[in-house]
């Protein structure tokens, strides 16, 4: 996996190689029953239609982020806005955006680039995704959809 930050622009890039189609790898970002063994126990809640909102739910049930769908590509590029509802401290920052990039390669994998930007306002919030935030959620979508099980198992 690769990762950039960009301090001036606070852009994150990460990039990874998973063996799996694009198709595989939307539904891993798209629905709950995949979201929850990766994404730190929380469900995502969106029909993923541009306008519509796009939620994340803890574990038990608490709003963990509410923002919308900008762009909807399936299964190529999905754009959505961010805020850690999580954390009072980080909710009081601007919302941020981030983009999931989904392309196909031979070899029966693809690969995944997820930018976060818009974080200039968000200082707190970039450094909690930085490094292994993302890295953690990233590796546990890899490892589940390569070997079907959970990061955590």
């Amino acid at each position: 996996m690769t990762t950039t930050t960009t301090t001036e622009t606070t852009t994150q890039v990460y990039q990874v190689f998973i063996k799996a189609s694009p198709e595989q790898i939307w539904d891993a970002l798209t629905k709950p029953e995949f979201t929850e063994k990766y994404f730190y126990g929380a469900r995502v809640d969106s029909t993923v239609e541009v306008g519509s909102p796009w939620r994340y739910q803890g574990p038990d049930g608490s709003l963990w982020g509410d923002e919308t769908v900008f762009e909807a590509d399936p299964p190529n590029k999905l754009v959505v806005g961010w805020r850690s509802l999580y954390s009072p401290e980080l909710a009081d920052e601007p919302a941020s955006r981030i983009t999931w990039e989904i392309q196909a390669h031979e070899g029966s994998y693809s690969q995944l680039t997820v930018v976060h930007d818009q974080l200039d306002g968000s200082p707190k919030t970039a450094e909690s995704v930085s490094g292994a935030g993302w890295m953690m959620v990233l590796s546990g979508l890899k490892t589940l959809l390569e070997t079907g099980k959970p990061l955590a198992d």
